[in-house]
């Protein structure tokens, strides 16, 4: 599968079951939790449980507009050149992301025996049981996570955006005063 199938089928499986309560921060590094979770191609009837993090940088002046810098997320495990290629892919498509750094850490890759939903019924009540606002729940297909992942992560910046710019008015209203 090329990049263009990956993109296309994330963006037709991919959904975020449990978003990320806590707003995104402003003007510091954010920690962004997940756990991804798809049916396993390898043991039919399993679901894979790829439990991450995202380090979600303060915006940087020195990266030009929309250049993110995506680390981590194995793209050139899957598809050749993909790094070179990734950013003008997703451009092309409209996709923009703030110039941040984006560095994804998988923290375990594990199987939970039982179908999807079991999986998904598990972890939401886990989630909610530790009340926990910072970590996300997405499912998606297993072969594009990584689309899946930058997905969510858009969905997560996109909640946040009017909050961030009220933010940077205010601040920029203390500073002329």
């Amino acid at each position: 599968m090329d990049i263009q199938e990956s993109w296309e089928k994330a963006l037709r499986s991919t959904e975020v079951v449990r978003p990320r309560v806590q707003p995104l921060a402003t003007f510091e590094a954010t920690q962004l939790p997940y756990i991804f979770l798809a049916e396993s191609v390898v043991n039919r009837g399993d679901t894979v449980v790829r439990k991450g993090e995202i380090t979600v940088e303060k915006p940087s002046i020195i990266l030009p507009p929309y250049m993110p810098q995506l680390e981590g997320f194995e793209f050139d495990k899957h598809f050749s050149g993909a790094a070179d290629y990734l950013t003008t892919f997703l451009l092309m498509r409209g996709i923009r992301f703030p110039s941040m750094k984006y560095e994804n850490k998988v923290n375990s890759l594990d199987i939970h025996e039982g179908k999807l939903q079991r999986a998904i019924d598990r972890y939401s009540r886990l989630l909610q049981k530790q009340e926990n606002v910072t970590t996300g729940l997405v499912i998606g297909p297993e072969d594009c996570w990584q689309f899946s992942v930058l997905i969510f992560v858009c969905m997560q910046a996109l909640r946040s955006a009017d909050t961030d710019i009220r933010k940077i008015f205010e601040r920029y209203k203390e500073m002329g005063s």
